[in-house]
Order: C-alpha cells, then structure tokens, then sequence
C-alpha cells in the first residue's frame, strides 16, 4: 500500500508540475508578460516543494507522515483553487507557487522516504515503481490540460486541476510509518542534521543533485512554447510531451531493476543517466524535423527518468536509513536553488536570444556538470569489499520495532 500511496502522489505532484508547461502559453497571453517573469511561477512551486521539504520530514518525524502527506494535499488543492481566481502573476506566484508548492513539500519528501524504509534489499525497483506515476501523469495530464484548457480556458482548467490535487489526502491516508532500530541509533532530527552536515559524500552528492535540478524540468516548462516557436500547434506539441512521459515510465521501470541487479554503486548508474540526459537536451535545439524532434523526447524522457529511482535509491546507501527523513529533506532544500533559477534562467535566455536554443544547451550543461560531481563519491572508480556502503548501524535496517496501537507517530 505504501508504494500504491507513493505512485499516486507522485502523478499528483510531479505529473503536474511536469504539464504546466502547457498553461505557460496561456499566461502569457493572458497577462501580456515575459516568459521569464511567467517562469517564475513553476520555478517557485518546484522550489518550494523541495525548499519546504525538511519541514514535511521534521514534522514527519514527529507525528509520522500520514497526517502531514494529508495536510500537504489540502494546501496542494487549496493553492490551485485560488489560482483561478488570479488577476495578476503575483496572485499566480503566492497560489500556486508558495501555497501549492508547499503542500507538494508536505507530501514528497515524507512519502519517499516512508517507503525507503520498508525496503533495504530491493529499494532501488520500489523506488522506480513507485515513480512511474510520474511518467503516467505526464501522459495523461499534458494533453488532458491542453483539451481542458480549450474547453474551459485557463481558469475552469485550474480549478479541476485542484480537485486531482486533493487526491493527495487520500494517498496520505495509506501511510503507515515504521519504527526501525536504527531510528533510536541515530538519535532525534537535531542529532541528525548535525551529523549530515559534516558528511562530506552527502554535501556532494546534494551539489551534484542540485546542479541536475537547474536543467532537469526545462523541457517540461518551455518545450511546448519551444515547438510552437517551430509552427507546431499547441495540441500535437503537447502530445510530444505525452510521447516523453511513456519512454519515462519504461526508464524508470529499468532503472530500478537494473539499480538492483548490476553489481557495484548506484551512484554509476546514476551518472550515466545523467550524462545521457545531459546530452539529449542540448541536442533539442538541433532538432527540426518532427521525426528528430520525437527521437529526443523518448531519448530524454527514458533517460531523464532512469535517473530518478538511482537518485534516491543512492541517499540511503550514503547516510543509513535511520537518517532518511533528514536527509531527503535537507537534499531537497539544497537542491531547490536548481529548480528555483532553472526556468527563470532558461526564459530570460529565450527573451534575450529570441528562441530557445541556449536555453536547452545550457540546462544540458547543467546536468553534465552534475554527473562530474557523482565521480567523486566513495567507491566509484574503484570496487569496495561490498557492493553497498555500510553504515555503522546498517544491520539494524531490517530490524522491525512492533509500533503500540495508539500514538504510531511517538518513538
């Protein structure tokens, strides 16, 4: 149930950050305004929902994810509502950005690191499973809201988008949280934080993750406005979207398979994808002719989410899973500079340059500086004695500590 609970949650939250590229069009037109100044509503609820996401693991910590994931998916909705109801970009920048964004916070982060710890051996195909909501949700949602935008326009568009979101209550409510061992061996969030903060591989791997970040959702928030720059319409240019969230499902898929069978750090894997990621987006600008154009996005989507389950399948092997909660939300928080300036940056190059070729070449720059970082994590370049770093209380990962029926959220 908890990763039926994650693979909604993550269609809910990152399926429709993923199609908001397709309201970009229609903000613009509706408030006559730069595409940099409009980026900056997605940016701010992706920064947000990871900028917030120590907040949903220190609350989880304390009252156990179930009612935070809850609370998260009534403000989701909440932000979304009120959205509709914009008559400028700073209503759109407090409603969906810091409101909406901040009950993604609520739930992301605490939902992952929920099912990080009911699996220790097969983490990685869990994780990837889980996700494949994302790539779902992509397909489904992009042409769903292209279709809602042309029959209710903007605004009737966004108040059905609120009702998927508060779904999200519903997913919180099949959390049930474990107590592990290791919990008790690592002491409170204090404690924790303390201790990550002068952990030099997980300081790295949070650079690494957020250089990923500033290039990672370009696609998503400017290659509809990209293809219509080419005379596409906006239906067929939303459908490549769609064409990108399927090679998305099967790469996640994959990858966590893969992240369990091959022998040796997660963390290569990882790099791989990365740099193949890296690759295909500054290659979009090459692209002209449709059958090119849909080569790269199944490129891009199998790549960009094979990433995604050995990216927080590798968190786990580098701080335990006692420091899980912690430390998925401190990554999170770190990395949200990435995605607050990616799109911002990405549209300010469109405004200067006239289209979007810089902006695809340098978020591909972006991830393959990222993948350049992982090289210097521990066992790399050369094998171990085992194939996952241990932690000095790993055994205690699959040590199950019997809950009291009243009050799950206590220790």
């Amino acid at each position: 149930m908890v990763v039926l609970s994650a693979f909604f949650q993550s269609a809910l939250v990152f399926g429709v950050l993923r199609s908001f590229g397709v309201f970009f069009v229609e903000f613009v037109a509706a408030f006559e305004e730069q595409a940099a100044r409009v980026s900056w509503i997605a940016s701010i609820g992706i920064a947000m929902q990871q900028f917030g996401s120590p907040v949903g693991s220190a609350l989880s910590t304390k009252f156990g994810p179930r009612p935070v994931v809850m609370t998260g998916g009534i403000l989701a909705a909440l932000g979304m509502l009120l959205a509709s109801f914009a008559t400028s970009l700073t209503h759109l920048y407090l409603s969906i950005g810091l409101l909406s964004g901040s009950g993604w916070a609520l739930t992301f982060a605490p939902t992952l690191a929920c099912l990080s710890c009911y699996f220790s051996r097969r983490r990685s195909l869990a994780t990837g499973l889980a996700l494949t909501g994302v790539g779902l949700s992509s397909f489904a949602f992009a042409p769903l809201f292209q279709w809602l935008l042309s029959q209710y326009a903007w605004r009737g568009a966004l108040l059905l988008v609120s009702a998927l979101s508060l779904h999200l209550v519903a997913c919180g409510a099949l959390l049930r949280p474990l107590s592990l061992a290791e919990d008790l061996a690592m002491g409170g969030p204090g404690a924790q934080l303390t201790s990550l903060l002068h952990h030099g591989p997980f300081f790295r791997y949070t650079i690494a993750l957020t250089l990923v970040n500033t290039g990672y959702f370009i696609p998503y928030v400017h290659l509809v406005a990209h293809l219509q720059d080419l005379d596409w319409d906006p239906l067929p240019a939303a459908f490549l979207l769609s064409v990108a969230a399927i090679s998305d499902l099967v790469g996640r898929v994959a990858s966590g398979w893969l992240g369990d069978a091959v022998p040796g750090p997660v963390a290569r894997l990882l790099m791989l994808w990365t740099t193949l990621t890296g690759v295909s987006l500054a290659l979009f600008p090459v692209a002209r002719a449709p059958t090119a154009l849909v080569a790269l996005a199944v490129a891009y989507g199998f790549t960009s989410g094979a990433l995604t389950p050995v990216a927080f399948s590798v968190l786990p092997e580098l701080v335990g899973t006692g420091r899980i909660y912690c430390g998925l939300g401190l990554l999170q928080m770190v990395e949200s500079i990435g995605g607050l300036l990616g799109a911002p940056l990405s549209g300010y190059l469109r405004d200067v340059t006239g289209n979007y070729t810089a902006s695809f070449v340098v978020a591909g720059a972006f991830l393959l500086a990222g993948s350049g970082v992982l090289i210097t994590l521990p066992h790399f370049c050369f094998l171990a004695t085992t194939s996952r770093p241990q932690d000095p209380v790993t055994e205690a990962l699959d040590t199950r500590v019997p809950l009291p029926k009243e009050g799950l959220e206590e220790n």
